[in-house]
């Protein structure tokens, strides 16, 4: 059977131009509420800012679900694509396909297997297991069926060969249970066409909750450029993820990549809100996402956005940072990362 490594292809990191992105529009189910209540629309105006953000820089197409385009037009405005296809829920950079190129201007796209996050309780997925092949051939790639269940979200590439990923996240039981560490990066690497693995033990503490994710490496590390890569830090010693951070900095930093050179490590300070209703909060500003030009970054009404915009326009030089209010979305169990999926140019 044919790889996308096999075929020669890859994933590019997101810093790469892209060719668009790729949103799902929430819709009624068990995280947002019924149709008409306030929670709904409420995830609604989020999911639109951002996906305005977005269009400032690039081409933006949303699939929503059935008999809903017309009501989703209202919110989104005019220069956004919309598509009707069946949903369960709205995290498209989770249930869609992760895009790969060649070099040589074709396109192709990994469908991993998505059972709603390890079969939580809670998850529907009947629809949402089919938006990875629906979306990549709306794009027009080349479609690999991949064996395992993996999330976008459960992993960040450099571009030039190193993948991060997250013991709880593909070790899990409920995702790939009875594979080894060995097998589950063997088939990473066939359908990312990467060759280096660097595995963080697990992610941040609040991502263990109802709506969680058990992990995902996008609230905790990412790569900024090849070598370097930012982190999750966490300054009050009273939060749980305090220790999880210095954790991960030091193991990320005792790491090599896949040329062997040793990681520069920038840690990323939490916002200063380390509890929302008595519950530890996982705001993260690592859950970012970058497009042509722009960096869309997540903020909190916080004090410490400005310093993280600061920080992101240092690290991203040419690109324009938008601030967006990420708090409904972290309150549904993510952040923009989790929202939107790069479609990279060919």
């Amino acid at each position: 059977m044919n790889t996308p490594a096999a075929d020669g292809f890859r994933m590019p990191p997101e810093w790469a131009p892209h060719a668009r992105t790729w949103m799902a529009w929430p819709g009624p189910n068990l995280t947002f509420g019924e149709e008409g209540g306030q929670e709904l629309d409420r995830a609604r105006r989020a999911w639109a800012e951002v996906a305005r953000a977005v269009r400032r820089f690039e081409p933006v197409t949303v699939v929503a679900g059935p008999g809903q385009s017309e009501g989703a037009r209202a919110f989104l405005g005019a220069d956004i694509e919309l598509v009707e296809r069946p949903l369960d829920d709205a995290w498209m950079r989770d249930i869609g396909p992760t895009f790969l190129t060649d070099g040589t201007g074709r396109l192709a796209a990994t469908d991993w297997v998505f059972n709603g996050w390890g079969a939580q309780e809670w998850a529907r997925w009947d629809h949402d297991q089919e938006i990875g092949a629906r979306v990549a051939e709306l794009a027009g790639a080349r479609r690999y069926a991949a064996p395992l269940v993996n999330e976008g979200g459960g992993l960040h590439v450099d571009g030039a060969g190193t993948v991060l990923l997250t013991e709880t996240v593909q070790l899990d039981p409920g995702r790939n249970p009875g594979r080894t560490k060995a097998e589950v990066e063997a088939e990473v690497h066939a359908y990312l066409g990467t060759t280096e693995a660097i595995w963080l033990p697990r992610g941040l503490a609040a991502d263990y909750g109802q709506f969680g994710t058990r992990g995902h490496v996008d609230l905790v590390a990412a790569f900024a450029r090849p070598g370097t890569v930012l982190v999750h830090s966490q300054p009050d010693p009273a939060h749980p993820d305090h220790a999880i951070c210095a954790e991960t900095a030091e193991l990320l930093r005792a790491s090599t990549d896949a040329r062997g050179r040793r990681l520069e490590v920038v840690e990323v300070p939490a916002p200063t809100v380390v509890e929302k209703d008595g519950e530890p909060v996982d705001y993260s500003y690592l859950n970012h996402y970058l497009c042509n030009d722009g960096v869309v970054l997540c903020g909190f009404d916080d004090p410490r956005d400005e310093e993280a915009a600061a920080l992101f326009g240092r690290l991203f030089p040419g690109r324009t940072v938008t601030l967006v209010d990420a708090r409904t979305i972290f309150a549904a169990g993510g952040g923009i990362h989790c929202i939107t999926q790069q479609q990279p140019r060919a």
